[in-house]
């Protein structure tokens, strides 16, 4: 055998050795430790408070998203950002994911503005949710809807 055959072989048994568990856990194998369901991360995050539906916070995700794999989510939420008056984290959860939480940021007045923008997965059409700490303790919360034609697991889901 050659060299490069051998390093071919060796790359793909390193693909197919990654690859594997993914394909089990997107089949519905076994759940992720670190999997909580969507009530139980909001309750988690606001420690049983309820979380107000505000116009501070604009979400903007698209309407639909054709690959579930990579959903660009940003999250603003308007706010003085001074020792008195700030926002002290945002929080990105989904509702149907095996995970509700997509990404939690913490922040300071430092920060100069409260604004969040990442890309999530999303398995299926759902809710894409985000709660904001406020320095004062309370927190206020926006959903939007997102249709997912392909989910970020490979399937597809109808719209």
């Amino acid at each position: 055998m050659e060299r490069r055959d051998f390093l071919k072989n060796l790359g793909a048994a390193a693909v197919v050795t990654t690859m594997v568990p993914s394909f089990a856990l997107a089949a519905g194998g076994t759940v992720s430790p670190n999997a909580i369901a969507y009530k139980a991360a909001v309750d988690a995050i606001t420690g049983g408070k309820a979380a107000a539906t505000s116009s501070k916070i604009k979400l903007k995700a698209p309407d639909i998203a054709e690959n579930g794999a990579v959903v660009p989510v940003t999250a603003t939420v308007e706010s003085a950002m001074t020792d008195a008056d700030h926002v002290k984290a945002i929080h990105i959860l989904t509702t149907k994911n095996g995970n509700a939480r997509s990404i939690s940021a913490y922040l300071t007045p430092a920060n100069g503005k409260a604004m969040l923008s990442t890309r999530i997965k999303l398995g299926a059409t759902q809710e894409v949710s985000v709660i904001a700490e406020l320095s004062d303790g309370t927190f206020v919360s926006a959903a939007q809807s997102v249709k997912v034609t392909i989910g970020g697991c490979g399937w597809s889901t109808p719209l």
